[in-house]
């Protein structure tokens, strides 16, 4: 079975890439190689910056990734596997990559700006104040909700955190040695893995054991100055270096449940309404957005795209690698974490008997699957370390036994793999927020030029947006901040896919049958987050305890606010058509 769902879901990716992502190169964005692209026309050394594909690919996936792909589908097990598989590969197939693409090169035609303000430029002026309050919320919350998965992980593994310093480090090794000397981006990639390597090696044997807190407070430290630096000293080599992870862990982990092929041990399905949001019964549907975020769709893709890869893609041919290609990838990612926990689970979840049956729950009843097993699972998994636990003893487990990779080893890789995205996720994400402070006081630039340029300096900038989020983050509220942040995340991607299929209808006038492919996917997903959002509030957020239950509800309920304004402001602008706005094709 394993070997199975590895072999469709590559073959599945390959076939709509090189079909329907085509397809949108051509008839929808156009792409020409020969119009030069902004980061190429408005090269500026800080953040628009060209880059090589295959460099800007690893960034943009990097960025996007996160542990979204991992612990999505981690916490959705509790519906078995099958619903996760399937809304993975139709999210990817039919919203997130065109989601994802689409947005990137509308910015690219804008001049790298971002997505709220091309909403603003082919609807209305004021759907993009909307829009940027929309998405600097939304940002809050997920450093928020990453702060609190990269301190949980550094503690509970020791050696990933150096392991991570170190990483850090080599990557601007390498960005130098790329960028700013003669040997250029081969031998700086050489360079640049050996570093990774000793780095790794490094993390195993010196381990650094620091509170959750003190993370938190190292983790703003670092994404105030990783948001601020320029592009090419930490952000384009780290995101780089961070491909050659990616690709290891995805070759390795295809390779091994390919070959293993073994049967699923988890049930393909559990029941409707397992414990999984706040550890309330949680529907499949609508809930299912809040929980599989980034695996099958993300707005905060949309953010990535339009933020910092489309001022770095060197020609508009890279796009469809770069945009489409990433979402396919971290669809895959996401398989590979499905099938782990599919065959592994259980097992792993035998090793930590004594401690669940501490915690009242009967193992042999769990295996039996059906409510029992919805009701309980994410509670049992926290006996081996919360729900990203089964995918790191389970991938552990697989390349063990195929590939005979020390279980320990295996173990502390799948947590680096995670860690380092998330990392990566943590700079992107501040680096995007000063974008979208900058963009809300752009008012103040003719009318109060002296306090504009402190307010949007890019170090003040980015640690307003830091102290924000790792502050909503301090209580550790994950079962909160992750469902808050999946649903906000998702509910931008409807309104980034509504502002793209504008943009493919009113000016890149697409035929009827390519704007309806965006069309009807942008407003299925409305409805969907717009319902498990409320059910959210009305249902989970009165349940939870301490403070930050009442920060989440009040932005919760202020992006709702948000999105019936900008929801509003698409109808008008489809209705009104191209006329009335000035657009760029």
């Amino acid at each position: 079975m394993s070997s199975l769902i590895v072999l469709i879901a590559a073959a599945v990716y390959l076939v709509a890439y090189f079909t329907y992502g085509k397809g949108l190169e051509k008839n929808v964005v156009k792409a020409d190689p020969q119009r030069k692209t902004p980061a190429v026309a408005l090269k500026d050394g800080v953040d628009y910056y060209p880059a090589h594909p295959f460099v800007l690919y690893g960034h943009h996936f990097a960025s996007i990734a996160g542990a979204g792909p991992i612990l999505g589908p981690a916490l959705a097990m509790a519906w078995g596997w099958f619903p996760t598989l399937i809304w993975v590969w139709l999210g990817n197939i039919f919203i997130g990559s065109i989601h994802d693409y689409l947005s990137l090169m509308a910015s690219v035609r804008y001049e790298g700006k971002s997505i709220q303000y091309v909403a603003g430029r082919i609807m209305s002026k004021r759907t993009s104040y909307i829009f940027e309050l929309f998405v600097y919320f939304a940002l809050i919350l997920v450093v928020a909700a990453f702060t609190v998965t990269l301190a949980q992980t550094f503690t509970a593994n020791p050696a990933i955190p150096t392991a991570s310093i170190g990483f850090i480090i080599a990557a601007v090794i390498t960005g130098y040695l790329m960028y700013r000397t003669k040997l250029g981006m081969r031998v700086g990639t050489i360079i640049g893995i050996i570093l990774l390597v000793i780095s790794i090696w490094i993390g195993y044997h010196v381990p650094i054991k620091l509170s959750t807190h003190t993370w938190y407070v190292l983790t703003l430290i670092y994404i105030v100055c990783a948001a601020s630096l320029p592009v090419w000293i930490l952000l384009q080599p780290r995101d780089y270096l961070n491909a050659y992870i990616l690709w290891v862990g995805l070759i390795l982990g295809g390779i091994s449940f390919l070959v293993l092929a073994k049967g699923f041990a988890f049930p393909a399905f559990t029941t409707f309404s397992p414990n999984i949001v706040g550890g309330k019964p949680s529907p499949f549907w609508p809930a299912v957005p809040l929980v599989v975020a980034c695996g099958a769709l993300s707005g905060f893709h949309s953010l990535v795209a339009s933020g910092t890869s489309s001022k770095q893609l060197d020609s508009e041919l890279s796009g469809l690698l770069v945009g489409y290609g990433s979402m396919f990838t971290e669809g895959f990612l996401s398989t590979i974490v499905v099938t782990s926990i599919a065959v592994f689970g259980f097992s792993v979840l035998e090793g930590a008997a004594e401690k669940i049956s501490g915690m009242g729950i009967n193992l042999d009843m769990l295996k039996a699957g059906g409510a029992y097993l919805g009701q309980n699972y994410l509670k049992a998994a926290g006996a081996v370390g919360g729900p990203l636990g089964p995918f790191y003893s389970g991938y552990a487990k697989g390349l063990e036994e195929v590939l005979g990779i020390p279980f320990k080893l295996g173990r502390t890789f799948a947590g680096l793999w995670v860690s380092c995205f998330v990392l990566t996720t943590l700079d992107t994400t501040n680096r995007l927020a000063r974008f979208a402070w900058t963009e809300i006081f752009e008012p103040l630039r003719k009318s109060s030029p002296g306090l504009h340029a402190v307010i949007t300096n890019r170090w003040i900038a980015s640690l307003v947006a830091a102290v924000l989020g790792v502050g909503l983050a301090w209580g550790g509220a994950l079962n909160l901040l992750w469902p808050a942040f999946a649903g906000a995340n998702q509910l931008l991607a409807s309104i980034a896919l509504l502002t793209v299929a504008i943009w493919a209808t009113n000016v890149q006038k697409a035929s009827s049958g390519y704007r309806l492919a965006v069309l009807i996917p942008g407003l299925f997903l409305w409805v969907t987050v717009t319902a498990a959002l409320l059910w959210f509030l009305i249902v989970v957020v009165p349940a939870q305890t301490g403070m930050v239950k009442y920060s989440v509800g009040t932005i919760v309920a202020v992006m709702l606010l948000l999105n019936f304004l900008l929801l509003q402001d698409f109808f008008k602008a489809l209705k009104r058509g191209p006329e009335a706005l000035e657009v760029t094709k």
